[in-house]
């Protein structure tokens, strides 16, 4: 089936957007999935860098269809703002076609992200404060609103004037904020109504119909596993469901309809925000790695979090994806270590745990066993095929394959498109 889901296998800022990109040179759609404008994506083409947050990662490639689907809640004025900068960088507008049943964020849901994160104090989750987290509740708690709405002026003054009283009694009773009129949100998202109106359908249908003519589709997700709301470190935990199985309910196909599961790793591993990480380094190595990596959000520009590649994680991902291969990106970044460690096992007191724990409070006291591979120091970045690699960086990625268990279809040694080491044709 030609069909492939693009899944985080870590924490998430694992590479997604490139590896997305290269894949869409073969695909006919790309599909963003789930998650919001709290998704950083970066694609360097031709020396030019592209920043995505709502757009599928495809979207720079002119024959390819682009979908954002029912699972991303969008926030309309990001969405114009991204199409314009595309347009900037001498993007033409991409075929893009946005779910009617996507829900929308509004200028309230970023006022209640921040208030709640202020709220939280020293329990405070590490979310971006772009309202991914209220327009996720507010669509749960069947008090959202949905693109067929937003595109029509009077169903959206309705939902407005439905939602708004409690919203506001929320804001103003609770944090003593601000409160919104319905007249000044329709003010404010007038033209993107207009915009926009002309994309937003049944996406489902579309896909469903081009996955039964055979067309090639891709399915990006946002975030990582370990950031899922069911199977990553729960609260420090995203509000969607990045996992390989969010595809068909985030897109609107049968799970029948997913072929192949790629899960996206970095060479070692990155986290961004509060919560347990076994492998941290908070030491010159790690600060060296940060650098090297470039490691600092997308979105929100925050040091990132570094330490080693903690397989016992990565073993918890396939699990949960059934991920049937991995591409290990950002190679290069370990170029000039003497040696690189990889957690195989965690230890707490006498005992040892080989599987990723749901209680945080155990996740925290667990340290690391690791497995030490030798180093490399040679450039790879030029490299262009398996056995083009120092050996040592041979045996790293062989290695990974042995603790992880599953093949690794791609290797990335540099953040352009050619940088990408083919070990397997995907689609």
């Amino acid at each position: 089936m030609a069909s492939l889901v693009v899944v985080g296998a870590q924490w998430g800022d694992e590479g997604k957007g490139k590896v997305t990109d290269f894949l869409a040179q073969a695909a006919d759609w790309v599909v963003r999935y789930q998650g919001g404008n709290n998704a950083g994506h970066t694609v360097v083409v031709g020396g030019k860098t592209f920043k995505l947050h709502l757009l599928p990662s495809g979207v720079v490639h002119e024959r390819v269809k682009s979908v954002i689907g029912n699972g991303v809640v969008i926030d309309p004025l990001v969405l114009l703002e991204e199409l314009d900068r595309l347009r900037d960088l001498g993007v033409q507008d991409p075929e893009l076609f946005i779910s009617d049943r996507a829900h929308v964020i509004l200028s309230y849901h970023r006022l209640q992200d921040e208030l709640e994160e202020k709220a939280r104090g020293d329990a405070k989750i590490g979310t971006t404060g772009r309202g991914i987290g209220p327009a996720y509740v507010d669509k749960i708690g069947r008090a959202g609103i949905r693109m067929i709405d937003f595109v029509d002026p009077e169903r959206f003054r309705k939902r407005l004037e439905t939602v708004l009283p409690a919203k506001n009694n929320l804001l103003a009773k609770l944090y003593g904020a601000r409160t919104f009129t319905v007249e000044e949100i329709l003010a404010e998202y007038a033209e993107a109504q207009a915009r926009l109106r002309p994309m937003v359908c049944d996406t489902s249908y579309l896909l469903d119909e081009a996955l039964k003519r055979g067309e090639r589709v891709v399915f990006e997700g946002a975030q990582g596993t370990l950031l899922d709301v069911d199977h990553g470190t729960y609260p420090y935990v995203t509000s969607s469901s990045p996992v390989a199985a969010g595809a068909a309910v985030g897109a609107g196909v049968g799970p029948q309809r997913i072929g192949t599961v790629l899960g996206i790793v970095k060479a070692y591993t990155t986290r961004v925000g509060s919560g347990p990480f076994p492998t941290e380094l908070k030491n010159a190595t790690g600060d060296r790695i940060r650098e090297r990596g470039r490691e600092y959000g997308t979105t929100t520009g925050r040091p990132r979090r570094v330490g080693w590649f903690d397989a016992v994680m990565l073993r918890h991902s396939v699990r949960v994806n059934g991920i049937d291969n991995i591409a290990v990106m950002l190679l290069d970044v370990l170029s000039g270590f003497d040696e690189i460690q990889v957690c195989v096992a965690y230890r707490v007191g006498d005992e040892t745990i080989r599987s990723f724990p749901a209680d945080l409070e155990l996740l925290a006291q667990c340290e690391p066993v690791y497995e030490r591979f030798a180093g490399w120091h040679e450039d790879i970045t030029g490299c262009t095929r398996f056995e083009e690699l120092p050996q040592a960086a041979q045996d790293y990625i062989t290695g990974l394959e042995r603790l992880v268990g599953v093949p690794v279809a791609l290797v990335s040694v540099g953040p352009g498109r050619e940088q990408t080491i083919v070990r397997k044709q995907l689609l």
